[in-house]
């Protein structure tokens, strides 16, 4: 492994990395398995998804690669450790639950209104999803592009008791505050994101999402951009990266996933008109 530490001291130095990242560190002598976990959780937070299982595997110096940790093990001599997800049954995934959900609305904002297609039916579906929010409970956060010049979130849609409204002019979502809200929200694992413009501030913040372990649900009849190629384009490759593309009714049945849950009328009472198909629907 690596060189020894010096045996007199209580802990001994590990450098601890997760994804690109890598971080040193030090840890009591014969800290084991459930320690090395705490510790890869307090220095990387949220970027983890505690939903998964992962392996834990050290750095072979006999071998030149990195090992799975064997039965037992204890840290007693420096060393360097990281902490791999294991793959996951892609028949498993997205499933939705309240508990662990939260809402991202981008930039749905007044001065878009002329340039993106079908606009005014994102706006309705957008508004179908934060009304479903509100029912159940779930955190949603808004995004204002560049507001100054680009005006507010569009009033059609009521965004009452919303757990974050910010600026930015990023384009991605993923920003330092929206970070610490997440971290605010240790059990989410699905992000369910809408709004505009599908090729450029939907996509970056899906794989910005991804990147740190979310799941991400694309609305696709609450998503639309200025171009349907563009939006045709991107809705495939993030598909193809295993974000999950669906609609604003699977979202909100998935949610209650029963009709004995006790919002699921007023769900009902939010999809008994079915959202407008419009042009987008050919396009996806």
């Amino acid at each position: 492994m690596m060189a020894d530490s010096n045996s007199s001291t209580d802990h001994v130095s590990v450098l601890f990395s997760f994804s690109v990242f890598s971080r040193p560190s030090s840890v009591a002598v014969g800290s084991g398995y459930e320690v090395l976990i705490q510790k890869f959780l307090s220095l990387y937070g949220h970027q983890i998804d505690i939903q998964r299982k992962f392996v834990i595997q050290c750095f072979s110096e006999d071998w030149g690669q990195y090992i799975d940790l064997p039965k037992g093990f204890t840290v007693t001599v420096r060393c360097r450790l990281r902490l791999v997800p294991l793959q996951v049954d892609m028949t498993l995934l997205g499933n939705l639950s309240a508990a662990t959900t939260v809402f991202f609305c981008c930039d749905m904002q007044e001065r878009f209104r002329p340039a993106i297609k079908y606009f005014g039916d994102i706006i309705s579906v957008g508004q179908r999803l934060l009304q479903g929010a509100r029912i159940l409970g779930i955190p949603v956060l808004v995004s204002e592009q560049y507001p100054k010049g680009l005006g507010s979130t569009v009033q059609e849609l009521d965004l009452t008791g919303t757990k974050l409204i910010f600026p930015k002019t990023k384009f991605s979502m993923v920003l330092p505050e929206v970070e610490v809200a997440l971290a605010e929200l240790p059990a989410v694992r699905s992000v369910v994101l809408f709004g505009v413009e599908t090729h450029v501030c939907i996509q970056q913040t899906a794989l910005d999402l991804v990147g740190r372990g979310f799941e991400v649900h694309i609305v696709a009849d609450a998503t639309s951009s200025r171009s349907m190629m563009d939006r045709m384009f991107a809705l495939e490759r993030l598909a193809r990266t295993g974000i999950i593309i669906t609609t604003s009714e699977s979202v909100l049945l998935q949610l209650v996933a029963d009709k004995d849950h006790p919002k699921f009328k007023e769900i009902q009472t939010i999809i008994k008109a079915s959202a407008p198909e419009s042009g987008l629907l050919s396009k996806v």
